[in-house]
């Protein structure tokens, strides 16, 4: 009786090993490249979509009529090249506000504050 269930189970491996093919998956070398392009793609979404979370930037795309849902839905539907030119775009804007107008505000009040001292101490 093993004989039999030996013999049955030795057949029905066999069919099942010609059946099954051998190589399902494959493993494959991948390039730096691959593995740059894909980590700075991330990377650029990320710097997309932390400006478009920041509060100044939700207020303003609100006053233009959009959402930031919608905003972030439209940067989601982009392409990985126009993500990086955008992102691009956002790593060369000035840090902070635009400094020169208030550095020239801050200049006109002392210069101004000089004149008024002068004046006050003339007198």
């Amino acid at each position: 009786m093993k004989s039999v269930w030996a013999r049955m189970f030795c057949r029905l491996l066999v069919a099942l090993m010609i059946w099954t093919p051998y190589q399902i998956a494959t493993a494959g070398m991948i390039g730096t490249d691959q593995v740059v392009t894909a980590s700075t793609a991330q990377a650029d979404r990320t710097i997309v979509e932390s400006f478009l979370n920041r509060s100044d930037v939700a207020q303003q795309l609100q006053a233009l009529g959009l959402s930031s849902k919608s905003a972030q839905d439209r940067v989601a539907t982009l392409s990985d090249q126009e993500v990086q030119q955008l992102a691009g775009k956002i790593q060369s804007l000035p840090a902070g506000a635009d400094s020169g107008d208030v550095v020239v505000g801050i200049l006109i009040v002392a210069a101004i504050a000089v004149v008024v001292w002068y004046l006050w101490k003339r007198m």
